[in-house]
């Protein structure tokens, strides 16, 4: 089943290239398959060519704490946040927050 969505998200992309919509579902596509290679091809591809698709940063910050790039997750976490300010987008900035808070080890919570 996975294949044949992954099958069918090429095929968009052929037709359009630099979609982000396409981007992030392949990259999450393979993501959720463990294709960890590709999917960091995507979500970086889309870091690079669509700076303001903000439900990037958040993904890829995952995917590089999954890989023990810590440094790397609080990177993109980081800016994450100046896109999902920039888009005014506080919900996002809010989840991109309290994922660089809990990689960096700054979580406030009572034992």
């Amino acid at each position: 089943m996975q294949s044949t969505r992954i099958d069918k998200l090429l095929n968009f992309l052929e037709s359009d290239p630099n979609d982000p919509f396409v981007l992030y579902a392949l990259a999450t596509e393979y993501n959720s398959s463990n294709d960890i290679e590709k999917a960091f091809d995507y979500y970086l591809k889309l870091v690079e060519a669509h700076p303001d698709y903000v439900g990037t940063y958040y993904h890829l910050g995952k995917l590089y704490e999954k890989t023990a790039q810590k440094d790397l997750a609080l990177d993109i976490y980081q800016k994450g946040m100046v896109a999902a300010r920039g888009k005014r987008d506080m919900h996002a900035f809010s989840e991109l927050q309290g994922a660089y808070n809990s990689a960096a080890g700054l979580d406030y919570e009572d034992d």
